[in-house]
């Protein structure tokens, strides 16, 4: 356990920090999975609309560091991949 006060107020924050990452990261997770179930569905129409939606969520996720920018570059990139194979 920290004992002095500023190692203590650095515990606090880091578990703030990690539980809001954590939020976002699902965030992120839970946009690509709408994609997918999109896809599997074979709706295009329904899944670019899904997908443009779900780009923006992939792209602040990677402005926050939270994902490195070429893992949400490759991300969108498979899914775009996936929804032009439809």
């Amino acid at each position: 356990m920290a004992n002095t006060a500023q190692a203590k107020k650095r515990a606090l924050q880091a578990v703030k920090r990690r539980a809001h990452n954590m939020s976002l990261r699902s965030e992120l997770r839970t946009a690509i999975k709408k994609v997918r179930k999109a896809v599997v569905a074979g709706d295009k129409a329904a899944a670019q609309a899904v997908f443009k939606e779900s780009q923006s969520v992939i792209d602040s996720i990677a402005d926050k560091k939270i994902m490195h920018k070429n893992a949400a570059a490759r991300h969108k990139s498979r899914l775009s991949a996936a929804i032009k194979a439809l």
